[in-house]
């Protein structure tokens, strides 16, 4: 399906725009099947948008399902770890029980045997066998200023991945495993939503949108869902470059 590119002022209008759509989505989640299936994201622009829905009591919490697209190869108390910061800004400000929760395991020293364990409990949780892909209520996303999105970087193995869930996925430039969800997986799902802010990703948010099609130097691209819907939240210094803006 085409992408929805939606341009907003600042990022607190950003933050408002992501919100509304969560609540939306989580609100109709909810009464179609019981539960919302939401997968977060790490960086700033996250945090800021979980700060926000933190207080915001229309959306059903003891109904969502919090799951992540990818983890730093850390320790759940790592200041760099994705499972931290959504911890501290949004699960234990809603209340989330232990059940409601599934993080990857970043600490395990192998982060393969990480990714495994992961993709395991998808298939478990979403009562589907080998070659079924889990499918998400929404997806949040987040596009660094290389293109990458997830932890699926510029010319990483990962990017080509069709079979598994999850994988580790080395990323030289870092001298790390990162473990991330697949690009099958992301396309899967009921709704992505992507979240861009700050000038330092005009120049590949312009290649990824009005681009030719290079995913192995814009993994962004590769973010296509099939049978859902894929929208652009972009803050106006993020969007400056694309035509029109």
């Amino acid at each position: 399906m085409s992408p929805e590119v939606v341009i907003v002022l600042d990022t607190e209008a950003l933050f408002r725009a992501a919100a509304a759509e969560f609540v939306t989505a989580a609100r109709g989640a909810v009464r179609t099947k019981g539960r919302f299936d939401v997968v977060l994201s790490g960086g700033s622009t996250p945090k800021g948008l979980f700060s926000l829905l933190a207080g915001n009591p229309d959306v059903p919490w003891e109904h969502v399902r919090f799951f992540w697209g990818d983890e730093r190869h850390v320790a759940p108390g790592h200041p760099d770890s994705n499972f931290r910061m959504a911890n501290e800004a949004l699960l234990s400000k809603v209340g989330a029980k232990p059940e409601q929760v599934w993080r990857i395991a970043g600490e395990n020293p192998n982060a393969a045997e990480a990714a495994s364990d992961y993709q395991r409990q998808l298939r478990e949780y979403f009562a589907i066998s080998a070659g079924q892909v889990p499918r998400f209520d929404m997806v949040l996303l987040g596009m660094g200023p290389d293109g990458h999105t997830a932890s699926l970087f510029p010319g990483t193995q990962a990017l080509d991945e069709r079979e598994r869930l999850v994988v580790s996925n080395w990323v030289g430039k870092f001298y790390t495993d990162r473990i991330t969800f697949t690009a099958p997986v992301l396309n899967h799902a009921a709704m992505v939503m992507f979240m861009v802010s700050g000038a330092d990703k005009a120049p590949a948010l312009k290649a990824v949108l009005e681009g030719p099609f290079e995913p192995a130097q814009l993994p962004a691209q590769l973010i296509r869902p099939e049978q859902g819907r894929l929208l652009w939240l972009i803050e106006r210094t993020a969007g400056a470059m694309l035509k029109g803006a």
